[in-house]
């Protein structure tokens, strides 16, 4: 898999795809991760990736000929000739894990990171093939949100967690949040991992962890629970 990242902030990267599963997976050649600098693909002098809304009213927003020219040059690579372009944007589809899901079955695709008060509409409507957002709430740029999705869709791409049932049993894959885990010391300071646990009968075992996924779902998360009744 190929994931490209257009951003005006680069640096905001580094660390998280230099830790944990990602570093994995780019290591062991599963997942090949570009970062482009949008400052890259300017013209003048001062590199300016930003500038003030016609019209006026407050805030700045990014420029739409960096993000062009960064996805030309992206396109002069791809083997893909429909390659899905993701803005990260407030108002795009809600992330969730069907769409992590989506993704990870993908060759390669792109995100382009939004900042400030947002980018300019002609790459939303012209240049972007869907918007993404990960939450009802605003953050300073799209770096965090892109992180987000790269984590959830890489974390699903074969070979990338040793034991793929361990992904394909997290919340929401099956439309309920998963139960609760325990590990070693069996007692601490007297709480006592739940006999049904201990027993060694994997069909109790089993039975429990559903019962105890369907309760969490009904008392966490009723949206959720009402969609399994029904």
């Amino acid at each position: 898999m190929k994931i490209h990242l257009v951003t005006a902030f680069p640096q905001l990267f580094r660390g998280p795809l230099d830790e944990s599963i990602v570093r994995k997976a780019r290591e062991k050649k599963i997942v090949d991760i570009y970062i482009y600098d949008l400052r890259d693909f300017t013209t003048d002098k001062h590199r300016q990736v930003d500038d003030y809304p016609y019209g006026g009213g407050p805030g700045m927003l990014l420029k739409p000929e960096p993000f062009f020219r960064a996805v030309d040059k992206i396109r002069e690579t791809s083997q893909d000739s429909n390659i899905e372009i993701l803005l990260t944007s407030p108002q795009g589809r809600l992330f969730n894990q069907r769409m992590a899901k989506e993704l990870s079955l993908k060759d390669e695709f792109v995100i382009l990171c939004g900042h400030y008060k947002g980018v300019d509409d002609r790459v939303r409507e012209n240049l972007a093939t869907d918007e993404v957002s990960i939450g009802d709430y605003v953050l300073t740029g799209g770096e965090l949100a892109a992180l987000v999705v790269l984590d959830a869709v890489v974390r699903l791409v074969p070979g990338v967690i040793g034991d793929i049932n361990s992904a394909l049993s997290d919340s929401f894959e099956d439309g309920m949040l998963d139960c609760g885990y325990y590990t070693r010391p069996e007692t601490y300071r007297e709480m006592k991992v739940p006999e049904v646990l201990l027993s060694g009968n994997h069909a109790e075992i089993e039975k429990w962890r559903y019962q105890e996924a369907l309760r969490r779902t009904r008392e966490k998360r009723q949206d959720l629970y009402e969609k399994l009744e029904n």
